[in-house]
């Protein structure tokens, strides 16, 4: 297992900078944050010249040492347009068409998957129907990414249709070859227990890692309730050869913008380097 951090954790910086400090952090890996109306590299405008946005993100990220772990795809700031289950034909098919271009630029910068959410409940909309086009829209792309070589996972999300660990299974067992991004802070922040997830880890291509307490989907590393230790070793059990991301975000979104990022990416790397050295963190007081 590797560390990366996400450059969407850093949005006030250019990307340049975002990647700059990635590597000086001692990261090996970086996600793309590929998300649009708000990343660094935006599905808007990769679209208009793929080849050229993702040959200009690749020397970007391995002219400083590191290797692209992961694209987090999210086509709107607001996660109902292009969703996989939106009820609307159109719109899916929209979404699915630019699904394919993203996957052109995730196979152009050199990373093993993709990643994009599960979609969401809709007003008027049953959630078993819900539910039952996710299924069939992600069993589709699961296909599309693997004629490209690539791996698809799904961020089970705090509003979306799967978010609770059993609903998030279900989508999985019933979507041959889809896999998870797994996040334990969604679940955490709904006062879920750590264990009800490990039902989801068999199925994780890739891992976020950040802080979290119930009613805090990001908080500081002094209140968080997430056992990393036990994730690490649990992970290794399953023979799980990906990224641990560093995901800290800073948005005006679920209370993220309170955390000071760059000290808990910082402490969060630290805690996570221990981990998989088998060693125990020291804490604060190594740090401070």
């Amino acid at each position: 297992m590797r560390l990366a951090c996400g450059d969407h954790s850093f949005p006030l910086l250019d990307h340049a900078m975002a990647c700059d400090l990635i590597a000086g952090l001692g990261f090996e890996g970086i996600d793309i944050g590929l998300m649009g109306n708000r990343s660094h590299v935006r599905p808007e405008v990769v679209r208009e010249d793929i080849a050229g946005e993702a040959g200009r993100v690749a020397e970007r990220v391995a002219g400083r040492g590191l290797a692209v772990a992961d694209v987090f795809l999210i086509p709107w700031t607001d996660y109902r347009v292009m969703a996989p289950n939106h009820p609307d034909d159109g719109e899916r098919e929209r979404g699915r068409a630019l699904f394919r271009e993203m996957l052109e630029f995730t196979q152009r910068v050199g990373a093993p998957g993709i990643t994009i959410l599960p979609g969401m409940e809709f007003d008027g909309h049953d959630h078993g129907d819900s539910l039952e086009r996710a299924v069939r829209e992600l069993g589709e792309r699961v296909v599309i990414a693997a004629d490209a070589g690539l791996e698809l996972s799904i961020e089970p999300h705090v509003g979306s249709v799967v978010e609770n660990p059993a609903a998030a299974l279900d989508l999985l067992q019933r979507a041959p070859g889809l896999k998870v991004s797994l996040d334990h802070t969604h679940f955490i922040r709904q006062d879920i227990p750590q264990e009800e997830l490990d039902t989801l880890l068999p199925y994780t291509r890739h891992y976020h890692a950040r802080c979290a307490r119930p009613e805090r989907i990001q908080a500081r590393m002094v209140e968080n309730t997430i056992d990393f230790e036990r994730v690490v070793e649990q992970l290794r059990g399953q023979a799980y050869g990906g990224y641990l991301a560093v995901e800290y975000v800073w948005t005006d979104w679920e209370h993220c913008n309170e955390c000071d990022n760059l000290s808990e990416t910082i402490l969060l790397r630290d805690r996570l380097r221990s981990a998989l050295r088998g060693e125990a963190w020291e804490g604060f007081a190594a740090t401070i």
